[in-house]
This record gives C-alpha cells, sequence and structure tokens, in this order.
C-alpha cells in the first residue's frame, strides 16, 4: 500500500498526469461538472443559471485558495526545500503549526483543492481527479510514516497517537514547540496553488477561458522559475 521510492520522487509529475486524465474525461464526457451541479441544485434557467454557475465556479476557486493557505501555513513550518524536494525526508519531525492538528496538512489541502479545480472537468473527470487524488496521497503518506517511524521511534509513535492522520482536528493535539514560521520563503514556494486559484476566479468572473488560461500557465512559469531560487536559499548550508 506504500507509494514506491519512484512514486515518491515523481510525485509531481504524477499528481499532474491525475490532473491531465481527469480533464481527458471530456472526451467521453461532455457534460461541465459546475453545470451539472447547477442543473442538479436549481431549476432556474437563463440568466440566474448563468449567476450560479459563476457561483460554483467560484466556490472551487475559494477552496483553491483555502487550500494554498493551508498548503503555505504548512511550508512556513517545513521550509520549501523539503516541501518540493524529490528526496524524502524523514531526519527532522515537525509537530507546529498546522501539524498540530493534522499529520499531513500538504497532502489533505490537496485533496478538496483536486474536488475545486474539478468543477472545471467533467463529471466523470471531476470524480476522477478528487479519488484519485486521495488514494495517491495515502500511498505517500504511508511511505512517509514509514521513514519517520525508522528514524524517530517512540516519540513519532506518541505523535502518531495523538494526532490524526488525515482529516484534521478541531483543536490541536499537540503543544506549540515555539518553531518561528518562515512566510516569505512559504508564500514564494506555494505561490503556484494561489495563482491556480486566481486562474479560477477569473474564470468565475469572466468566463473567458483564454485569460484563465493565461493566469494557470503563468502558475508553472512560476514554479519552475521560482522555487528553484527559493529551494537553494532556504535549504541548510
Amino acid at each position: 500500500m506504500r507509494a514506491t521510492k519512484f512514486e515518491f520522487e515523481q510525485r509531481f509529475w504524477i499528481i499532474g498526469a491525475i490532473f491531465g486524465l481527469g480533464f481527458a474525461c471530456y472526451s467521453f464526457d461532455q457534460t461541465n461538472a459546475a453545470e451539472w451541479l447547477v442543473h442538479k441544485l436549481s431549476n432556474s434557467d437563463g440568466p440566474r443559471e448563468l449567476f450560479l454557475l459563476r457561483l460554483t465556479i467560484a466556490f472551487g476557486a475559494a477552496l483553491i485558495f483555502f487550500c494554498a493557505f493551508l498548503r503555505t501555513w504548512a511550508t512556513a513550518h517545513l521550509r520549501t526545500d523539503v516541501v518540493h524536494d524529490a528526496q524524502q525526508h524523514s531526519d527532522e519531525l515537525v509537530a507546529d503549526g498546522p501539524y498540530r492538528f493534522v499529520r499531513n496538512p500538504l497532502y489533505f489541502a490537496n485533496v478538496p483543492m483536486a474536488a475545486g479545480i474539478g468543477l472545471m472537468a467533467s463529471r466523470s473527470g471531476w470524480i476522477f481527479l478528487t479519488m484519485g487524488m486521495w488514494l495517491f496521497l495515502y500511498r505517500l503518506i504511508f511511505r512517509e510514516e514509514y521513514g519517520l517511524l525508522q528514524s524517530q521511534g517512540e516519540s513519532y509513535c506518541e505523535y502518531l497517537r495523538k494526532v490524526p492522520r488525515f482529516w484534521p482536528g478541531l483543536s490541536p493535539r499537540v503543544p506549540s514547540s515555539g518553531l518561528q514560521p518562515r512566510w516569505g520563503q512559504a508564500i514564494a514556494g506555494e505561490m503556484i496553488f494561489w495563482l491556480f486559484g486566481l486562474a479560477q476566479l477569473c474564470f468565475a468572473i469572466t468566463l473567458n477561458m483564454k485569460l484563465a488560461g493565461i493566469v494557470f500557465l503563468s502558475s508553472f512559469a512560476f514554479y519552475f522559475i521560482v522555487v528553484p531560487m527559493v529551494k537553494r536559499r532556504t535549504a541548510p548550508s
């Protein structure tokens, strides 16, 4: 059930493939997920239906922004050079910030983010994106937990007993260690997800796919140019 070393190292591209396959579902299912939801939940048509469609897509953008914040909060404590590194890091246990509420805030955030972005896909694509993301992330979680158990021993076992694996608790389960977050490097490292949300919000407001596409593509350009620079600056010397 644990992800292989290859899967962990190539997780960025595998997650990208999940998104690609999800949107490829349009090839046999042409009904957009957001439009389908609007039709199911409302009998209105005309301008009201268009307004509800915009509202549904904007709700997806709000989900993305929420997840971008959660990932940024987690990265502020874990560091960009660790979060976006192909290699697994099991030499240190971080139990501050969102890690006081849930053991895997970065992975948890990816599921509602997939559901939010999936509103731009077809009905079957939305389901595939959400479920495919959830299953793959659990495989990654099991691999990371195994590595931390090997390196951290009893201290990690105690953390496992107190903090939920995937669904966050409503209150912190462990006391703060006093670790100071580093927000600048975290915002830069997670900017790709903030731009995802902005792209979807642009589409909700304008229904202009070209404009949304420009913002979406700029997020990847930002990721591949800026994140390596941030990783070099935040990595321990």
